[in-house]
């Protein structure tokens, strides 16, 4: 069995990646990542749209004022979208399926990175969730959470250190 906590250590945000295609296989599993992912009073509110036509990709690096140009080099996007109407814990769940994609992917040698959207603006102006939502037409009762770039990594991240954890940030019976 694979050891989680080298997936987490291993796990840092990509933004730059070679041009090689994530197979069919491995997206599947990154999403099935995804759908394993635990929801408040298992509403399961999430839903996914993954991106891969270049032309889309190039449009939504423009979803966030400086921070998504990484999509313009990746092979693929999965944007995170919930139903409002359907859960009031939209954004935990969004979020933990978000972390499962990421270690799916690490997992899998595929590099990531998260792109909040929900309480963020576009490169033009709007909202960075009406700006996708222009873009991937999903309804108005969705809020947009986050998008994850995956691609290859174009160099390895360093790994992080288990001996240099903050372990003083744990706090045992009080603060």
């Amino acid at each position: 069995m694979t050891d989680l906590l080298e997936i987490m250590r291993t796990r840092r945000s990509v933004r730059k990646y070679t041009a090689q295609e994530i197979s069919d296989e491995d997206i599947k599993k990154i999403l099935s990542a995804a759908l394993l992912a635990p929801s408040g009073h298992s509403k399961y509110p999430c839903e996914f749209i993954v991106v891969k036509n270049r032309e889309t990709l190039n449009k939504m690096s423009h979803c966030r004022v400086g921070v998504a140009k990484m999509l313009e080099g990746a092979a693929c996007a999965v944007v995170v979208i919930a139903d409002k109407e359907k859960s009031d814990t939209i954004v935990e769940d969004c979020s933990v399926a978000m972390m499962n994609m990421e270690l799916e992917a690490t997992a899998r040698g595929i590099g990531n990175c998260w792109i909040q959207i929900r309480g963020r603006d576009a490169d033009e102006g709007s909202t960075s969730e009406d700006y996708l939502r222009g873009i991937l037409n999903f309804p108005e009762n969705f809020a947009c959470q986050s998008v994850l770039s995956l691609g290859y990594p174009e160099k390895m991240p360093r790994q992080r250190e288990l001996d240099k954890l903050k372990f003083e940030k744990i706090h045992e019976e009080k603060f």
